[in-house]
């Protein structure tokens, strides 16, 4: 692959990487927990996963971007979509996934729980 391609190639994932919270490197610096990316045969570049915990808070940096204003000043059915969606994504196997989650949101974990199990209830 040429240059040219090296660079659609980062281009074209980087969103991806951006929006999971990964690092790019050269693929030399992989290092064991990184994930190398070939396109043609050629090892492009690698990626550097984060940590899970390190996941969710970016994830739910990235939903209060989107959203355009802090999670914790969104109406409760926006709060119970959110929930919905992080727990779609596993966010709540996460080691005190819950406790983050209930302090974006600026409700108690006993709200996330309910909201949770209407859910599971509905």
């Amino acid at each position: 692959m040429t240059a040219a391609g090296d660079e659609a190639f980062i281009a074209a994932v980087k969103p991806l990487v951006d929006a999971m919270g990964g690092e790019m490197v050269p693929p030399d610096e992989a290092g064991t927990d990184g994930v190398v990316l070939s396109w043609e045969g050629a090892a492009v570049v690698a990626v550097r996963l984060p940590q899970l915990a390190d996941s969710l808070d970016h994830i739910l940096a990235a939903l209060e971007r989107r959203k355009g204003r802090p999670l914790a000043d969104l109406d409760r059915r926006a709060k119970q979509e959110i929930v919905r969606g992080l727990e779609a994504r596993g966010a709540f196997a996460v080691r005190h996934g819950v406790e983050t989650v209930a302090s974006a949101l600026g409700v108690s974990r006993f709200t996330v729980y309910n909201y949770l199990n209407r859910e599971k209830g509905a």
